[in-house]
């Protein structure tokens, strides 16, 4: 995608028709190219004046302009300095603070003295001062996938993703609907699917002579009760996945500027999508929400996040919260929302929103700034204050709390005692089974096997297992007799049968009675 300033398009007729570049703007292509490839090693200030000078060359400025985003996104710019910038700096600023500078000579003598102090020369110190800076950064490597065919090619796609930014609704019709549907669904827009029908015949005849299509009508969720630019990226992302059919045509309806226009694109406009990536997962809508979400996944707990769940009603409007919590062992969510540095007005309404939410269970991190923890906590809904970022902590002892119950619930519900069919079974199957947590069987009597470590096993099993085993064993010949009879726990059957392991450094371990 380019940036909404690189965007160009006719407004002819009222309409909104994306200015593709054709094969005569190769040659052109082919320049910004080389003109990268003939900046590596140079500073970013030298590439521009360069691109600049193509510009004034060009017929459109904007063109080469695009090009150049795309390039740029696969180049490395890097600071080359023999010293850190910022202790350049600091042994600069310090050294003139001492010398008192105000005049050329008594700057000189200062970094003489910070050159000194750091082992380097002043020369260097003055090299290294501002080397950070985005234009004295040295363009390192090009590693472009495109020749100028390809960057063309790439460009045609990016631009007519960028014109769907403003768009606020799309029509598809696609040769490949399952591919369209399951990256809609991915990208978590809402549709509905219009059956179109025509006279003639066709694989999609119905037997009266009538062509049967379906066109995908493809909306943000808060399109239902007003117009939103909100889900322009995602639009411009499920592009990738429309224009990898064979054929397809799309219609989109555009807010230009208040202006309504459509916008339509086809398999017969030069938009294609060689070597598609697949569509990426939304991204997130702030750097809290995003944080939370990687220290999240990393806690192993016993339920799922889920990234923009499906909306809540709310009245006469729909909710959208940011996460929601699937508990892995029963049908039963929790919504999350982030409540962040928002306008009051916009507080307001969301706490309106909140007011009309029923049989819900919601959790909301409330930014402390905002002052409305108590406004929350008054709807009956759960209220954690964070400054800058989201204590996990908090969220996983809320849920927690809600596993507790949940898991109550769950042995209520359990037989007194279990009696399963084999004569091995894991506590994590039997949980599974009965749609259960582990935690749910702890109280659960199994009379007729016996519960070693996270294993049900039969007696007679165990028996037969201690004839088999004997001290002085090799620790791999004894696991093999376990996963014999299906046990991979095989440190808790071990040390129920009386045994333990000693090691022979890397050699191995053996059998030794406890």
């Amino acid at each position: 995608m380019l940036t909404k300033d690189l965007l160009r398009v006719s407004r002819a007729g009222g309409g909104y028709h994306p200015q593709f570049a054709d094969r005569e703007h190769r040659p052109l292509a082919a320049r910004v190219i080389g003109t990268y490839q003939g900046h590596v090693g140079e500073p970013r200030s030298a590439l521009e004046d360069s691109l600049t000078d193509l510009e004034r060359d060009a017929e459109d400025f904007k063109l080469v302009r695009g090009f150049s985003a795309l390039l740029e996104r696969e180049a490395t710019f890097e600071t080359h300095a023999v010293l850190e910038p910022e202790r350049a700096r600091k042994a600069a600023f310090e050294a003139a603070e001492a010398v008192g500078v105000v005049t050329e000579d008594e700057r000189a003598m200062a970094l003489v003295r910070a050159g000194e102090s750091l082992g380097i020369s002043a020369d260097d110190l003055e090299s290294a001062l501002y080397a950070d800076l985005e234009e004295r950064q040295l363009l390192t490597e090009l590693d472009s996938p495109w020749d100028p065919d390809g960057l063309v090619a790439q460009y045609n796609l990016s631009l007519a993703q960028t014109a769907l930014f403003d768009a606020t609704e799309i029509r598809v019709r696609s040769s490949d609907p399952k591919a369209l549907i399951s990256a809609i669904k991915r990208l978590r827009l809402m549709y509905e699917i219009r059956r179109l029908e025509s006279e003639g015949t066709s694989d999609g005849d119905d037997g009266s002579g009538t062509i049967v299509e379906r066109e995908v009508i493809v909306t943000g969720p808060t399109r239902l009760f007003r117009a939103t630019r909100r889900y322009g990226t995602r639009f411009a992302r499920l592009l990738r996945t429309v224009a990898k059919a064979d054929e397809w045509h799309l219609e989109a309806t555009v807010d230009d500027r208040r202006t309504e226009r459509t916008l339509a694109l086809s398999h017969e406009d030069p938009v294609r999508v060689p070597d598609a990536d697949p569509v990426a997962e939304v991204s997130f809508d702030s750097g809290v929400e995003a944080d939370f979400a990687a220290r999240f996944s990393n806690l192993g707990l016993e339920w799922d996040l889920v990234r923009e769940p499906a909306p809540l009603a709310t009245g006469t409007r729909v909710m959208i919260p940011d996460f929601a919590f699937d508990y892995e062992h029963g049908d039963f969510r929790v919504y999350f929302e982030i409540m962040g540095f928002w306008t009051p007005e916009y507080v307001a309404k969301k706490l309106s929103q909140l007011e009309e939410l029923e049989d819900v269970e919601l959790l909301v991190a409330v930014d402390e700034s905002l002052g409305v923890g108590e406004e929350i906590a008054a709807r009956d809904f759960r209220a954690i204050p964070y400054s800058n970022t989201v204590r996990v902590k908090d969220v996983a002892d809320v849920l927690r709390e809600y596993e507790r119950q949940l898991v109550a619930e769950s042995a209520a519900a359990l037989p007194d005692e279990l009696r399963p069919d084999a004569d091995v079974v894991p506590l994590e199957t039997l949980a599974r089974d009965h749609g259960v947590s582990e935690d749910a069987l702890v109280d659960v009597s199994t009379p007729e096997h016996q519960r070693v470590g996270r294993t049900l096993v039969r007696p007679a099993v165990l028996d037969s297992l201690a004839a088999d085993l004997e001290s002085g064993m090799d620790l791999a010949e004894a696991e093999d007799a376990l996963e014999d009879v299906g046990i991979t726990d095989s440190s808790a059957l071990l040390s129920a049968l009386g045994y333990r392991v000693e090691w022979e450094g890397l050699a191995g371990g053996t059998l030794v009675e406890r």
